[in-house]
């Protein structure tokens, strides 16, 4: 059995030098209240206690002509030990947030494997995907007007490779965009704005979607996982559209994906659901809870999965007994793990 794990580590980037060396001191890290030398330690225990094979990181640090996002994780993983000490991560971007892959390298190889032509003018057209670091050209909303769409942060395409087998599995790690109104002021210009970000997001989802049914068509077990900013229900606008990105990334019939943690929240308009993260929302003085992560597996995968688990600090009852396990969760990001224990 192995175990693959998501986690989306919030400003992960702060914590190295340009070296890629851990800055272990009393300075504030970009987290609120927490020292860098707090989240460090916070993020330790986290990822020694996940123990997973692989781990998809989001947010990772960054790539730029000073900075190396493998070489900061894979000191941060020699530092403490970590099985998954190997790191690969995709293309770049200038979010200061990259998407990359920690994994065991006695249990998995792993390679960026981008996928998809190079983009090309042309007719709108959602029967073949481009690479993730092209534009996809999509008419959203039939008005026959063409969108071209970019991803702020190209989604991560990794060749897992299972050395004891030989097993070849598409692991896709994505961070969706935010639909959050940044820069608006007054209502309408919020409004517009948020409709505008639903809508990319949406065709981000459906460009990462397509791409999903070209592995399924070629018969190729695949995963997709990460921080997708959305779930049923997160806002109104939605409701414009018809269905959030992760239903649309699930798909349906035989080529949909699964991941019990959304299967339930869209069965549910009222009661209790999952949470992967928590926002303190200053205005309110409260905290806001929200399902974000996901791990999706393919129809031929599922049967495979054995287990699927959200290592909230309030609602995993191991987390909650374990006073460091459980400090460490809230001390090291905004979101909590998600792993799947899966025989691969």
């Amino acid at each position: 059995m192995m175990r693959i794990a998501t986690y989306n580590v919030e400003w992960f980037d702060d914590l190295f030098d340009d070296a890629g060396r851990l800055i272990v001191d009393g300075s504030w890290s970009a987290r609120h209240n927490v020292t860098k030398e707090a989240q460090i330690e916070a993020l330790a225990i986290v990822f020694t206690a996940l123990d997973a094979d692989a781990v998809m990181v989001i947010e990772a640090p960054d790539t730029n002509r000073r900075r190396d996002t493998v070489k900061a994780l894979e000191h941060f993983a020699r530092s403490f030990d970590l099985r998954a000490r190997n790191a690969v991560m995709g293309f770049a971007n200038e979010t200061q947030q990259e998407l990359a892959l920690m994994y065991d390298p006695n249990v998995f190889a792993a390679a960026h494997d981008p996928i998809g032509p190079a983009p090309m003018a042309g007719a709108p057209s959602v029967q073949a995907a481009p690479r993730f670091d092209g534009t996809f050209r999509i008419d959203l909303d039939i008005d026959a007007t063409e969108d071209k769409v970019v991803f702020s942060k190209p989604p991560l395409e990794v060749a897992l490779t299972v050395r004891k087998t030989g097993e070849v599995v598409r692991l896709i790690g994505a961070h969706l965009k935010s639909k959050a109104p940044h820069g608006a002021n007054g209502h309408d210009e919020i409004m517009r704005l948020s409709i505008a970000n639903r809508r990319k997001q949406l065709a981000q989802a459906i460009w990462l979607r397509t791409r999903v049914d070209e592995h399924l068509a070629a018969g190729e077990p695949m995963i997709v996982l990460g921080d997708l900013n959305d779930g049923p229900g997160l806002d109104t606008y939605e409701n414009l559209f018809g269905r959030s990105s992760v239903e649309i990334l699930l798909g349906d019939g035989s080529t949909a994906l699964y991941d019990p943690h959304a299967t339930l929240a869209l069965s549910r308009k009222l009661g209790p659901s999952p949470t992967t993260a928590r926002f303190y929302i200053s205005q309110d003085e409260k905290y806001l809870q929200a399902l974000l992560d996901y791990i999706m597996v393919s129809p031929d995968l599922r049967a495979r999965a054995e287990r699927w688990r959200i290592w909230h600090p309030f609602d995993d009852p191991v987390c909650w007994k374990m006073p460091e396990l459980h400090s460490a969760l809230l001390t090291a990001s905004d979101h909590f793990p998600v792993t799947l224990d899966i025989d691969l």
